[in-house]
């Protein structure tokens, strides 16, 4: 039998250095929609307004209509944005909850020692 394999609860563990690896990889997803100059700008603007429509934050931003719209699709599928249909309109805003969630993430991450 292999001992090294083999746990034992009575002796004190290693502090764990590495972070763990699917939080990684989720942190680095997340924060990879964020890290864009006009994602970051539609997320300023959902901040001050709560939610908008597609077409609020196109004119607000001075952008093609396709262009914001892709932008809104990275940010909904990083899970930062949410997407609300009321009538024939869709608002989007902040994913709040899921914004905190990665805050943590990134806590985590810097606060490995290495």
């Amino acid at each position: 039998m292999d001992h090294m394999s083999t746990f034992n609860p009575l002796i004190p563990q290693k502090e764990k250095l590495l972070p763990d690896y699917e939080i990684m990889q989720q942190a680095f997803v997340h924060l990879r929609a964020i890290n864009h100059n006009l994602r970051r700008k539609i997320l300023r603007l959902l901040e001050e307004h709560d939610r908008l429509t597609v077409t609020d934050i196109y004119i607000r931003m001075r952008l093609e209509q396709s262009i914001a719209s892709q932008h809104l699709a990275v940010l909904r599928r990083a899970g930062v944005v949410k997407a609300e249909r009321d009538g024939k309109y869709i608002y989007y805003s902040l994913d709040k909850k899921r914004l905190e969630e990665i805050t943590q993430m990134v806590k985590e991450i810097a606060r490995v020692k290495l």
